[in-house]
């Protein structure tokens, strides 16, 4: 199972729905993973995603409040960390350069997000 792969893997949660976010924090600590976050603002994202010495993976909704997260990509992709973003969007509506970039689209479950990162995080 891909979830056990997460075994103390920081993953970063930036999800601005507080439901969503709880839910994914308590599915990866279920499968050993250490948790940074969940943040919920571009800004807050931003500043962890540049102070954090370790980051292994990321769950990053691609809508924050109105606000895309792009630049927090950005930041994540420069630093070589995998990531996954959940969108209610589809593929097209995503900037060219995040084509290659894990998708779960919303509505989606926990389960099959936690897997999807997983597989990013040992490909």
């Amino acid at each position: 199972m891909p979830e056990r792969t997460l075994c103390n893997c920081r993953i970063l949660i930036v999800e601005d729905e507080f439901m969503l976010a709880d839910e994914m924090k308590l599915e990866l600590d279920e499968a050993g993973a250490v948790v940074l976050g969940p943040v919920g603002t571009v800004e807050d994202a931003l500043a962890m995603a540049r102070s954090e010495q370790r980051i292994d993976g990321a769950i990053l909704d691609v809508n924050l409040g109105g606000e895309a997260a792009y630049p927090v990509a950005d930041v994540l992709i420069a630093r070589g960390v995998p990531l996954v973003f959940t969108t209610g969007y589809d593929g097209t509506s995503l900037p060219d350069r995040f084509k290659a970039v894990a998708r779960c689209e919303k509505p989606t479950t926990i389960r099959l997000i936690t897997q999807a990162i997983g597989r990013v995080l040992h490909e």
